[in-house]
């Protein structure tokens, strides 16, 4: 399975995935999705990533467009969309995350190995 690369690779990953961020899910934009409780997101995350914990994602991921857009405030992934990065705190949701969308068929699903621990100590 392919993963987001550690260390230095990672964190130039992240840095072009926040730089190209977008709430709209365009095809060839990365999103970024912390799937850590809604309290961990809270005490900090990647900007621009939108908080939906694991234990909701395969409900999430198998919503009506409409829905997922007004429980969210954001628009559902595609099955098509190619850079669809899941984190954690240190690695094992984001990678249960990136399997859960890979088995609903969403093949652009990457997990960043390195998770929110990585960020967090790269960007200072």
């Amino acid at each position: 399975m392919l993963q987001a690369p550690r260390g230095r690779a990672g964190a130039a990953l992240w840095r072009r995935a926040v730089a190209v961020r977008t709430m709209a899910g365009a095809s060839g934009r990365a999103r970024l999705f912390d799937v850590r409780s809604r309290e961990e997101a809270a005490a900090g995350t990647i900007p621009g990533a939108l908080n939906i914990p694991v234990s909701e994602l395969e409900s999430a991921l198998q919503m009506e467009p409409a829905a997922f857009q007004a429980l969210y405030s954001a628009e559902k992934p595609k099955l098509e969309d190619e850079h669809l990065i899941f984190f954690c705190q240190m690695g094992k949701r984001g990678l249960q995350a990136m399997q859960l969308a890979r088995s609903l068929g969403y093949t652009g699903a990457r997990n960043y190995a390195g998770a929110y621990r990585e960020w967090l100590e790269k960007k200072g």
